[in-house]
């Protein structure tokens, strides 16, 4: 099955394939490991995350699980289910869209999941007008995750009306739900942390619900000049030693200001682009450009007081 997107008119479904067919030929003997680092294949998976130890500990401990449950059934014995359901919680910026997204492919690759696919979702997907509306807009919106991952991001919202508000019929929806089939498919809550935490004691139901409850922490200076270079890199260019002063000072600066809203590995992406752009119109002013300056991306591209900030 082909990677395929699918955009909702009225919300942000975004409905992602995996390549299944390939995806379980090579998977065939992903627990045949005969390697001295059982988990190094997660290790590869997860390189491109900074920071998020306890996510990564995580994975490798359902990982693990799998496989010992695996040599379990062969000695006759009982199999442990595991609930994969999760809420994350951070500011902007911190990964939790992207983690969800990699987790689909992940599980698959483990065989928790049927298909793989990913399904983002927002307030207006589940929530309908009228009495009734709510809990079939939610039923079906699960059933198009089934075997695969069903993610809210602002969760919170859905309780934002108080208690005629029809969005606590999608909360109920959801945890029945989540219990009546918790063996092909993942429910994933994602928002801010106090409103998150808010949101857990709406439904006396919710949070015992939910073993994965993992924090996204703000990013630090250093954690934010890995991701640059890593989002350059990818683009097939390079920061310039004064580049990476400017920008680390930038950074140190907001870091500073303490800012609960700074968007985080967002702001990289836009200050990467921004600089690739700047860097583009330098370069038409010159007649010979060497390889080395189509590659360097230097301080005077980055124009990080034009960049647009989400705070």
């Amino acid at each position: 099955m082909a990677m395929q997107r699918i955009h909702h008119k009225n919300g942000k479904i975004n409905i992602v394939l995996q390549d299944n067919k390939a995806t379980h030929i090579e998977n065939n003997n992903a627990h045949d490991y005969s390697g001295k680092d059982p988990f190094a294949h997660i290790d590869q998976e997860l390189s491109d995350f900074v920071g998020l130890d306890t996510l990564k500990s995580k994975i490798k401990e359902i990982y693990a699980t799998i496989v010992i449950n695996e040599k379990r059934s062969q000695m006759g014995m009982a199999n442990t289910k595991q609930v994969l359901h999760m809420l994350f919680k951070g500011n902007p910026g911190t990964g939790k869209t992207t983690v969800a997204r990699k987790l689909a492919k992940i599980y698959f690759d483990m065989n928790l999941l049927s298909k793989g696919h990913f399904i983002e979702a927002e307030r207006a997907d589940l929530v309908g007008e009228y009495i009734g509306q709510t809990a079939q807009k939610t039923r079906a919106l699960i059933q198009k995750a089934m075997g695969g991952i069903l993610f809210i991001d602002e969760a919170y919202s859905l309780a934002r009306g108080g208690e005629r508000d029809f969005g606590k019929e999608a909360i109920d929806t959801l945890v029945k739900h989540m219990e009546d089939n918790g063996d092909d498919f993942v429910l994933i809550l994602a928002g801010y942390p106090f409103e998150m935490e808010r949101f857990l004691t709406l439904n006396p139901g919710l949070k015992s619900r939910f073993p994965f409850i993992l924090d996204f922490p703000d990013y630090d200076v250093d954690q934010l000049m890995e991701i640059a270079r890593q989002m350059a890199s990818k683009r097939e260019y390079q920061l310039s030693k004064d580049a990476e002063w400017k920008l680390r000072n930038y950074l140190y600066k907001q870091g500073n200001a303490k800012d609960r809203n700074f968007s985080n590995a967002r702001f990289i992406r836009n200050v990467i682009e921004h600089a690739i752009r700047m860097h583009a119109v330098r370069l038409l002013y010159k007649d010979n450009i060497s390889p080395d300056e189509l590659i360097l991306l230097t301080g005077s591209d980055l124009k990080l007081d034009d960049i647009e900030m989400i705070w």
